[in-house]
């Protein structure tokens, strides 16, 4: 079912991502890389939304449904963590997305505690639908933008997790925020 965007909608959009530019450009071009970061993710994040607002999916939802296309039946805790949210925040999408008939959630007899969440029919048949947004998403994204500095731009965003996972590994942040609060 789509839904019509209307037209302050596109407006609001447009003038929000103007402002955006405006500050790149303008303000503070050499802002944290992090905030860069951030406003790219929002704005992908947007267009993907827009796209699976016609199929009544919210980005909750797909980013669950992602992982679990990936490996079905896992353990809610195992989404939590895949997805980098809170369980509370899981178990509410999980009950959703069981009601619209997306996931069932069942114990198997080797472990009666855990819950397992596995995808319906129904769950398996989106990603026919849902991934090719995604993809279509990303194509717009990279529009006139040369091969090679997506190639640079992945390699420079890997090594970004890379290294913040190794000092969070190393306990860095820890130790520098310790002496932050002592100092």
């Amino acid at each position: 079912m789509k839904r019509p965007v209307n037209r302050s909608e596109r407006l609001g959009t447009d003038a929000a991502t103007q402002s955006i530019l405006r500050h790149w450009r303008e303000a503070v071009p050499d802002d944290r890389l992090a905030h860069l970061v951030k406003d790219a993710t929002r704005a992908l994040l947007r267009a993907l939304q827009m796209r699976l607002t016609e199929h009544s999916v919210s980005i909750g939802h797909w980013t669950f449904l992602r992982i679990l296309w990936e490996k079905d039946g896992l353990t809610q805790r195992e989404l939590s963590e895949q997805a980098g949210l809170m369980e509370p925040t899981t178990f509410s999408a999980i009950q959703a997305m069981q009601r619209l008939g997306y996931v069932t959630r069942r114990q198997q007899a080797q472990n009666r505690k855990k819950i397992y969440v596995f995808l319906t029919p129904k769950g398996r048949r989106l990603k026919e639908k849902l991934v090719p947004l995604a993809e279509d998403v990303n194509r717009v994204a990279a529009r006139s933008i040369a091969s090679g500095d997506i190639t640079v731009t992945r390699r420079t965003l890997l090594a970004v997790i890379k290294n913040l996972a190794r000092e969070e590994t190393n306990g860095k942040v820890r130790k520098a925020s310790a002496k932050r609060r002592v100092g």
